[in-house]
């Protein structure tokens, strides 16, 4: 099948990947051969835990209920929809408020224009998606 003069062209489809495969390879058995503990200094890379304040490995919630006000659930409606969370649901169930008083609450922010809502139709009907404007976040960060 292979003629004789032309057994290089294999030789040398083989040698182009091995090229990049064996430094890699011989550069990974140095490395574990050698000890890297006696290459770097001991306190290069050590950390502390210290360096994060106790307020920033709270969750949101209770970050906004630490603060010198108390944060309202207008407010922590508002700070979900502004952290991401785009519908009813998922604000109800990550911060706990039945029904009629989110719904209420988000009725009086879309009144202040604090929040907006969009009516958009996806594949399985229609889908609303609450947005925080530029007033909201101006109200969310005072």
């Amino acid at each position: 099948m292979v003629e004789d003069g032309f057994m290089w062209i294999y030789l040398v489809f083989l040698l182009i990947p091995l090229s990049r495969i064996v430094p890699r390879l011989l550069k990974k058995w140095k490395s574990k051969n050698s000890d890297i503990s006696q290459q770097l200094p001991n306190d290069q890379f050590q950390f502390s835990n210290n360096t994060i304040s106790e307020s920033a490995r709270e969750p949101p919630i209770a970050r906004s209920q630490s603060d010198s006000k108390p944060a309202s659930i207008d407010m922590l409606v508002l700070g979900e929809i502004n952290h991401g969370t785009k519908f009813f649901n998922s604000i109800q169930n990550k911060l706990g408020i039945d029904t009629d008083s989110l719904n209420s609450v988000l009725e009086d922010l879309e009144n202040h224009g604090l929040i907006r809502v969009e009516q958009k139709q996806g594949l399985f009907g229609s889908k609303i998606e609450l947005h925080v404007t530029d007033k909201g976040l101006k109200k969310f960060y005072s």
